[in-house]
């Protein structure tokens, strides 16, 4: 029997199609085109109603700033300082309001006003459920970041710390919390504005690009957390084929996040946090922790079959489970 999407995941969807693109060209989250002397990144994605979002917790504005965003932090992992452009695709269903419509493009503006970037163009469609699928351009001045850089001697670095826009979709469906602690109202606060209104590492970039010792080469990997601090990670020693060595006390959690250990899942592998994910020579990684109060060295990368573990060699297993799953 043919196997269905379902069956297969999104990973291995992926690793099948990759036989219609040249080596290499999806193992980043967008493509890079090189024209008229500027290097240009691309990258495309989808929201879907009742999957990527839901009315009963984010209104329109919302959805729109989250659809800039998410796009702009793929083009910030992969090195791009300069957003150019968005186009952008609509599929609504016939019976929806136009003050949505226009809510969700003025998210969208509020978002382009921060962080560059203007709309160009796009299509609309009729649908039964609203679908939203973004564009955006980039100009990459090389050389770029890319998860096939990473090399053995390598230091991890994380630019900020995990868990609350997990901890802030919990809050808003009313989800049961992992245990009983109590939430300060500065914490649930912070992880509502996390995972409604996701800021893109745009200053750590910068800090990046600044702080690069003159003395070497530049040569760095990068993603971002969208998919979790464990999985973005994973993405970087698959792409490179190294291991990863984690410290279990060296990752950042916010001031207010509970000690208690259950809820370190959650700061794992919640996903959605944006932060950049990077391997980097030493001697950078340490000019980047000093230059940027929130990053912070978690590990570093060796030799091996590409895998994670603590520094007691401990493996760290992907929780399937703890994972937005596409299909």
């Amino acid at each position: 029997m043919t196997a269905t999407i379902k069956d297969l995941g999104e990973i291995e969807v992926l690793n099948r199609l990759k036989k219609f693109m040249r080596c290499g060209q999806i193992d980043d989250d967008l493509a890079e085109i090189n024209s008229f002397n500027k290097s240009l990144l691309i990258n495309t994605d989808l929201l879907v109603e009742k999957i990527h979002f839901s009315e009963k917790i984010s209104n329109a504005k919302d959805v729109g700033w989250k659809c800039i965003t998410t796009n702009i932090s793929d083009l910030i992992c992969s090195g791009s300082e300069n957003i150019i452009s968005f186009t952008v695709g609509l599929v609504l269903p016939p019976n929806t309001h136009w003050e949505w419509v226009e809510s969700l493009y003025e998210g969208m503006w509020e978002a382009m006003q921060e962080f560059g970037g203007e709309i160009i163009g796009g299509d609309c469609s009729s649908g039964e459920t609203k679908m939203i699928s973004i564009t955006a351009i980039g100009e990459m001045k090389p050389p770029r970041l890319h998860r096939g850089n990473a090399l053995p001697g390598d230091y991890i670095v994380s630019t900020g710390c995990h868990g609350l826009s997990r901890l802030g979709l919990a809050l808003l469906t009313s989800e049961k919390l992992p245990s009983e602690v109590k939430i300060s109202h500065e914490l649930a606060k912070r992880a509502i504005s996390a995972h409604k209104r996701p800021y893109p590492a745009m200053k750590a970039l910068k800090a990046l690009i600044e702080c690069k010792p003159e003395s070497i080469s530049w040569r760095a990997a990068g993603t971002d957390s969208s998919d979790g601090l464990i999985e973005s990670i994973r993405g970087i020693c698959q792409s490179s084929n190294c291991q990863a060595i984690l410290s279990k006390t060296s990752i950042q959690k916010d001031p207010d996040w509970p000690e208690d250990s259950i809820w370190d899942e959650w700061m794992l592998y919640g996903g959605e946090d944006y932060e950049l994910i990077l391997s980097l020579p030493k001697e950078w990684a340490e000019a980047l922790s000093k230059k940027l109060k929130s990053s912070q060295i978690i590990g570093f990368i060796k030799e091996g079959k590409p895998n994670i573990f603590w520094e007691n060699l401990e493996p760290i297993n992907i929780k399937k489970s703890s994972l937005f799953q596409h299909f």
